[in-house]
């Protein structure tokens, strides 16, 4: 199989790494990431941002996105498949970046890994009751995430208080930010029919539940307005990631920069021009995978 390998600089950031003793032999392998398609690129770009030193492989299952519009049958089964192929690339580490995924096939990715897995709802569940004043929370994602309750779950899981928590699926999200429209006046519009229910009740603080709509953030801040804060999960996820890599010690020591693999199951070229833009840095080159062989 051909590496597909992107060594970027990041100047000015640091990681300590010397209270991680390299005893662990898998702490130079890389860490694994997949998501639906495009999304997850904003959850990766904290990791590197926080982590610049450790090696990454990313795969965007485009081919198949959405998964929030799907059965949960068939989202266990695209994990399984999109969990195999990470570990034949010898990861150390699997992170769900795909909200869907994480809610509706976490202990079944768990179950195959045999290496640590981080999924990204808790994480944004803990930052919005951390941020929240008035204990109104909004939850925006997939159709799938919502009608989980995964997100009401971990809500009141992170908090001692009682909550108002209110739930909105927006399913178009998710392809006006594949296509690359993230600001425009659609946007706007289909943003403003979506969040009216939100507005309504009186929130003070938003989840984006989906790792696609921090794209859309703009947007969706110029709709609900500046009082609402928006909870991006991407950088507390890196915050879990770093803290369970330290606790298994499975920080990579390598001083110079990582290296980072780039795998969808749709078209390479695609990948390259739009996950550019996502995830703020060229990738110089991607490989196209057929994700069903896994």
């Amino acid at each position: 199989m051909t590496d597909f390998l992107l060594k970027r600089d990041i100047e000015n950031e640091t990681v300590d790494t010397e209270s991680a003793e390299k005893i662990n032999p898998l702490a130079d392998k890389a860490i694994g990431v997949f998501d639906s398609g495009l999304g997850g690129l904003t959850v990766l770009k904290e990791i590197i941002k926080l982590l610049p030193n450790e090696n990454t492989v990313y795969f965007g299952d485009s081919g198949r996105t959405p998964y929030g519009s799907k059965s949960a049958d068939t989202v266990r089964r695209f994990s399984r498949q999109n969990t195999r192929f990470l570990l034949e690339q010898g990861v150390k580490m699997i992170v769900i970046a795909c909200n869907t995924a994480s809610a509706q096939a976490y202990n079944e990715v768990r179950q195959i890994a045999g290496v640590p897995v981080i999924e990204v709802i808790t994480p944004g569940a803990q930052a919005a009751v951390a941020k929240t004043t008035n204990r109104r929370i909004g939850v925006i994602g997939t159709r799938g995430t919502v009608q989980s309750g995964v997100y009401a779950q971990a809500l009141a899981r992170s908090s001692g208080r009682q909550l108002h928590i209110s739930q909105q699926a927006c399913p178009l999200f998710v392809g006006l930010a594949e296509e690359g429209w993230w600001n425009n006046d659609i946007v706007k519009s289909v943003a403003g029919v979506y969040l009216e229910p939100l507005i309504k009740d009186n929130i003070d603080t938003l989840v984006l539940g989906c790792t696609h709509y921090p794209l859309l953030a703009e947007a969706i801040g110029q709709v609900m307005g500046p009082e609402v804060e928006l909870i991006n999960a991407g950088h507390f996820v890196a915050e879990q990631v770093m803290q369970q890599l330290r606790r298994d010690k499975l920080l990579n020591a390598q001083k110079q920069l990582g290296w980072h693999q780039y795998f969808t199951s749709d078209s390479a070229s695609h990948f390259q021009q739009l996950g550019s833009s996502f995830l703020e840095q060229r990738i110089q080159a991607a490989g196209h995978i057929e994700i069903e062989n896994y």
